[in-house]
């Protein structure tokens, strides 16, 4: 079967979910990405493309068959509901469960917290270590959700005992360049080991590594909001004890303020997880307003580096906007596409961007040109390591998402290609993180 004939076949089989309409769209995008899983797994297998499809096509239909059946005699609010089950019980166990890691994160907070401030111990290493009282209970929660088989959770908790063994015996000197890198890239390293318990130690399913992308942007979006609500509270708390007991606000925010961070972390979590029961999805609303803007942003910075140039003018603190801003780019891109119907022409948003995506190369290659210019007459710099192979990652994901976006707007490739490459792409950033973490602090003396 040619690839024109089977995306014939993909296209009808599509159709026919879609004429049922117990399918929306979103849901045909996540049943389509799991049938193209099956068909490239089963190619690779040695199956033609036609044995594929039709192998493929019943092994989903066998999974999905109950909830078909339910779909056709009782319409689509209730299929949401079989879908997506939450009768009381559960819902209270889930509120219950989330509550309890919460406090335990909240209390790790507060334990570091107290451990740092007694005397004669130095504090600096809380910095450093924040990410390991809290990223690790938010893998638990998710190891106990999913409930992970015993092999994968030993697996998780050796990598993270692992980790903060290494940096708490390298001897980093305090305030030096090697012990912010750590305090920077170890809370990724364990973002990692949290995708690994969120998707129940299914690593290799391309649509779950992207539910999982899903999941980082749209914990953010809560988060963040959680922490607005926060800053309202305590500005609020302090207003009123400001009048009655000011020597008490410091106490206060001690302990509401570290708790409340931590505890939020897995909130957040929850908010995500839940909010499926509304069938919502904020992140891809956010994508199509700040998509554009910040195409506009990207190319006009490019233009205007390019003509003045940055030259020796680089510094460390321009570089870390420069990078921030690629990675927001990045996220826009990933999100766009796997919010977009398979099935759609190219248009209007699509060449937006592959605008924000060249733009954001040019700006990468200039950065990289005045890094080389400033290793080669400085040296090498653990600083200067560690951002010259972001950048060089980012570029290498840039430039193949570029090329994918430009055929897609020739007609030549499908949005699946751009998720394929970037859930496919998430190992390296793992491995280069990790490797920030666990190889430039020797390397370079671990000062």
């Amino acid at each position: 079967m040619s690839e024109q004939l089977l995306e014939t076949q993909i296209g009808a089989w599509r159709a026919a979910i879609l004429r049922g309409r117990a399918v929306d769209a979103t849901d045909a995008d996540e049943l389509e990405g799991h049938l193209r899983e099956q068909i490239s797994d089963l190619e690779a297998a040695g199956l033609s493309g036609e044995e594929a499809f039709l192998i493929a096509v019943r092994r989903l239909g066998r999974v999905d068959q109950i909830t078909a059946e339910f779909a056709r005699e009782h319409g689509d609010r209730l299929w949401k509901q079989l879908a997506m089950p939450r009768a009381d019980d559960g819902r209270r166990r889930a509120v219950i469960t989330m509550f309890s890691f919460a406090v335990v994160a909240a209390v790790l907070a507060q334990f570091a917290r107290i451990f740092a401030q007694l005397p004669g111990t130095s504090g600096a290493w809380l910095l450093r270590d924040a990410s390991l009282f809290v990223l690790p209970v938010l893998a638990a929660y998710f190891a106990v959700l999913r409930r992970m088989p015993w092999r994968w959770v030993l697996g998780l908790g050796a990598v993270v005992a692992a980790l903060a063994v290494a940096v708490n015996l390298f001897p980093l000197a305090q305030g030096g360049s090697t012990e912010l890198l750590v305090a920077i890239h170890l809370p990724v390293v364990l973002w990692v080991v949290v995708g690994a318990a969120y998707l129940g130690g299914e690593l290799r399913w391309s649509a779950r590594r992207m539910d999982f992308i899903r999941f980082s942007g749209e914990w953010a979006i809560y988060y963040t909001l959680i922490a607005l609500g926060g800053a309202v509270l305590v500005g609020l708390t302090v207003a009123v004890l400001t009048p009655i007991a000011p020597g008490s606000i410091k106490e206060v925010l001690n302990w509401v303020v570290p708790s409340g961070a931590a505890g939020a972390v897995v909130v957040a979590a929850w908010l995500v997880e839940e909010k499926k029961s509304v069938i919502e999805n904020l992140a891809p609303v956010l994508t199509a307003i700040f998509t554009p803007l910040f195409a506009v942003m990207l190319l006009v910075s490019a233009v205007v580096y390019t003509v003045a140039g940055i030259g020796r003018d680089f510094d460390r603190d321009l570089l870390t906007v420069f990078d921030v801003l690629l990675l927001v780019v990045l996220g826009l891109v990933v999100y766009g596409i796997s919010a977009r119907e398979s099935a759609r022409d190219a248009g209007v948003m699509d060449v937006i961007r592959l605008v924000a995506v060249a733009a954001a190369i040019l700006l990468d290659a200039l950065v990289l040109v005045s890094m080389f210019a400033r290793i080669g007459e400085f040296g090498f710099t653990a600083n200067r390591v560690a951002a010259l192979g972001l950048n060089l990652v980012l570029l290498a994901n840039l430039a193949v998402t570029a090329w994918l976006t430009a055929r897609l707007l020739a007609g030549r490739a499908l949005p699946v290609r751009i998720e394929r490459w970037q859930t496919g792409y998430l190992p390296v950033f793992a491995v280069w993180v990790t490797l920030v973490v666990l190889v430039l602090p020797p390397l370079f003396g671990f000062v």
